[in-house]
């Protein structure tokens, strides 16, 4: 019987880990996004974050429906009704080089990200579940997150190639990447049809409650210091890749763009690796000391690329688009920037599985709620974008270090549950 349970609980696993590659590449594809935008429309630090904040902010929208759609209808079906959202999205995407146009391209990041929160919504719990909870369900996220980290890998190295002169550089040129995308979505969709997927938070006719509940995720003050950690996180996580590439291709340091892709490529691909170490030790090592240790460094780091001076170099290692690596003259704080990703990426799971601990039967609606405050990574880019603007990209990392202290502060007191008296089951 336990084999049997084993084989049954395989090919779910891995359509939710494909699905979380999808989640990275389209999200991805709007850090190059930017500096296309910012070239082709003439658009200040502030404007190109809008396509970014325009995926992102749908999460606001789209959170607590999603999280609702789980309950009502389960896992399969609503990441069936993502993925063709998604396919729509990069559609739209697609139709906006085609015409050109600035606000088709807006809405096409909007679109997408109306996909990409319900496919969260949908991969997130049911990896916690099939893990178990607690530190195997952190391992099991870690795991996706690595292939997560590959599919950000690729992206700015593919459209940074692509673009070729930054001058030049039209949404157009990025069409190889959308196809690729919306090719992906097809397949998985197929393959999702015709599976089975197990369904342990779908509400069936008959289970609801004859009396309203008095509690719910909010109840719980470490659920809800969570959410603000987590919109904190994919604000940080979103914005120093972002603004290390526009600084990167800024005019004062001069990067090609298709090497400053390579840089920021170089970011996920440390995510990546810093996920497999997550993966590995996830079932050793608590969430908390995983999420403090990860915090401080990068404030560490971070602290670095603010006061390194600029015309201190070092060579330093990247990720090229011919999948290999090479060595790259950049700025010492650059380098600590894409040093940042060994940080960033044991976060999400961290955070994720500390803030739903011990919510029991809330922990599906608590998902809906938490991705709602993915939206940080849209907003917080943007005030790291009005702040470059106002005092250039190195003075808005300070954005990124205030978030990074408040994920310390989360990670060792304010994950603390003392609201053990409610009952979850």
């Amino acid at each position: 019987m336990e084999s049997t349970a084993k084989k049954n609980y395989t090919l779910p696993i891995i359509m939710m880990v494909a699905l979380f590659f999808m989640i990275s590449f389209v999200t991805g594809l709007q850090n190059p996004f930017g500096i296309i935008v910012k070239n082709q429309f003439a658009a200040s630090n502030f404007m190109s974050q809008l396509g970014n904040a325009a995926n992102f902010i749908a999460y606001a929208f789209m959170g607590i429906p999603a999280g609702m759609l789980l309950q009502k209808i389960g896992y399969k079906k609503t990441a069936l009704l993502a993925i063709i959202v998604g396919f729509c999205g990069v559609g739209i995407s697609f139709l906006s080089g085609v015409v050109s146009s600035y606000a088709v391209y807006l809405t096409g990041a909007f679109v997408s990200g109306f996909s990409m929160c319900m496919l969260n919504t949908v991969v997130n719990p049911m990896l916690n579940t099939l893990g178990g909870g607690g530190n195997k369900g952190n391992q099991l996220i870690q795991v996706a997150g690595s292939v997560n980290s590959i599919g950000a890998t690729i992206v700015p190295v593919l459209v940074g190639y692509l673009m070729g002169d930054v001058a030049k550089a039209q949404i157009s040129d990025a069409n190889p990447a959308l196809f690729l995308a919306m090719g992906i979505f097809a397949i998985v969709f197929v393959v999702l049809f015709i599976m089975d997927i197990p369904e342990p938070h779908m509400v069936k006719e008959g289970d609801a409650p004859k009396t309203p509940d008095k509690h719910s995720a909010l109840s719980f003050r470490h659920f809800i210091l969570g959410t603000i950690a987590i919109f904190l996180y994919v604000g940080v996580e979103v914005g120093i890749p972002n603004f290390m590439n526009l600084f990167a291709t800024s005019p004062e340091i001069g990067i090609d763009p298709t090497v400053a892709g390579s840089i920021v490529g170089t970011y996920w691909f440390l995510m990546m690796i810093g996920r497999l170490f997550g993966a590995s030790f996830g079932a050793k090592i608590s969430s908390k000391t995983m999420l403090s240790s990860a915090a401080t460094i990068g404030m560490i780091f971070i602290l670095i690329a603010i006061f390194a001076p600029e015309t201190t170099k070092v060579s330093m290692p990247v990720f090229l688009s011919d999948i290999s690596f090479g060595m790259v003259e950049v700025p010492v704080g650059i380098m600590f920037m894409a040093l940042c990703g060994l940080c960033t990426s044991i976060m999400w799971g961290g955070i994720f599985n500390l803030a739903v601990e011990g919510l029991g039967k809330y922990t599906a609606a608590a998902s809906g709620i938490f991705m709602v405050m993915v939206c940080g990574g849209g907003i917080l880019p943007l005030i790291q974008g009005a702040v470059a603007d106002a005092g250039g990209f190195v003075t808005s990392f300070w954005v990124v270090f205030l978030g990074l202290a408040y994920l310390l502060y989360y990670a060792l007191i304010g994950s603390k549950n003392v609201n053990k008296d409610i009952p979850v089951e």
